[in-house]
C-alpha cells in the first residue's frame, strides 16, 4: 500500500468518529507501527489531524473539549437507571480484587456501585471520577490517586486535554471500566474524548473488566474505544440476551453474570 492510499484511509476512518487509536490504525493498515507513525506525522504537519497519546484526531478537537460538555446521558440521570443491576455488577466487580493491590476505576454509574464493597480490601485505587473518588475517601485503608485535568461537570469527572499526558506513573494489573454500548464492533462512549481518555487508561493495565448492565447491548452506536479482543472479562445482569451472551464468549471474553435479584 502506498503513501498516499494509506493516507487517504487514516482520513476516511478518522471521519468516521473524530479519533482513531494505533491499534485500529494497524488493523486497517498494511504498515508496521513506524511507517504509522511517520504517516501520521505527515499529516499533521500538512493539518489534516492532530497526534494525541494512543492514536490520532480531527485538527482543533482538543481546543473545544474543556470549553463543552460531554456527550450522552448526565450522571445524575444515568445514575438512576437500572440500579438493582449495577448494584449486583459492582459487587460483582469488586470480588474481582485482590486484598492490597493497585487498580484503576473509570468513571460511570456502574463502577461507582464497587465503591462500597472496597473498603476492607485497602487497595490503591486510580480513578479520574471525583464521584469515586467522594465515595473512597471515607474507607481509611483506601488510597486514592486522580490525575490532572479539566472537570466536566455533567459527569464530573477529570479528562486532560488532547495530547496532554496528565496520569500519575501508575500501572495496574486490573482496569474496571464502563461504555455507553456495546456490539460486534467493540466497546463504544458516546463521546470521542472519552475515547481517548479511556485508551490511556487501557494502555496501563495488564488485564480491562468491563462493566455494563444488559441495556447496553441494546445500544449500537458510538466511538469505538476498543475491540471486544482487548477486554478480559466483561460483567453483566441477568437480563442479558443468549444472542449478546455468545457473542461475549465468541470473542474469548470471559462472561461474568450477576444475579440483580
Amino acid at each position: 500500500m502506498h503513501a498516499a492510499e494509506r493516507e487517504r484511509l487514516i482520513l476516511e476512518l478518522l471521519s468516521h468518529n473524530g479519533f482513531i487509536s494505533y491499534r485500529d490504525l494497524e488493523a486497517h493498515l498494511d504498515a508496521s507501527p513506524a511507517t504509522i507513525r511517520r504517516d501520521l506525522s505527515r499529516l499533521e504537519g500538512k493539518g489534516r489531524l492532530h497526534r494525541v497519546h494512543g492514536g490520532a484526531e480531527l485538527p482543533g478537537k482538543g481546543e473545544d473539549d474543556s470549553r463543552r460538555g460531554l456527550s450522552g446521558t448526565p450522571f445524575t440521570k444515568s445514575i438512576t437507571q437500572n440500579l438493582a443491576a449495577k448494584r449486583a455488577i459492582g459487587k460483582a466487580a469488586a470480588a474481582l480484587c485482590e486484598p492490597g493491590e493497585g487498580i484503576m476505576i473509570d468513571g460511570g454509574t456502574t463502577t461507582l456501585q464497587m465503591c462500597p464493597h472496597l473498603a476492607p480490601l485497602g487497595l490503591q485505587v486510580l480513578t479520574n471520577s471525583l464521584h469515586i473518588a467522594d465515595a473512597l475517601l471515607p474507607q481509611d485503608n483506601t488510597r486514592v490517586l486522580v490525575p490532572s485535568g479539566t472537570i466536566f461537570r455533567e459527569q464530573n469527572i477529570i479528562l486532560a486535554p488532547a495530547g496532554e499526558e496528565s496520569m500519575p506513573r501508575f500501572y495496574a494489573p486490573k482496569l474496571f471500566m464502563g461504555a455507553a454500548a456495546v456490539g460486534r464492533q467493540g466497546v463504544m462512549q458516546a463521546d470521542v474524548i472519552l475515547v481517548a481518555a479511556e485508551r490511556r487508561l487501557i494502555d496501563r493495565a495488564e488485564k480491562v473488566i468491563l462493566l455494563v448492565d444488559s441495556s447496553k447491548f441494546a445500544m449500537s452506536s458510538g466511538a469505538v474505544v476498543c475491540g471486544l479482543g482487548e477486554v478480559d472479562i466483561l460483567v453483566t445482569d441477568d437480563g442479558i440476551d443468549a444472542a449478546s451472551a455468545k457473542m461475549i464468549e465468541d470473542a474469548g471474553v470471559e462472561l461474568i453474570i450477576a444475579p440483580s435479584a
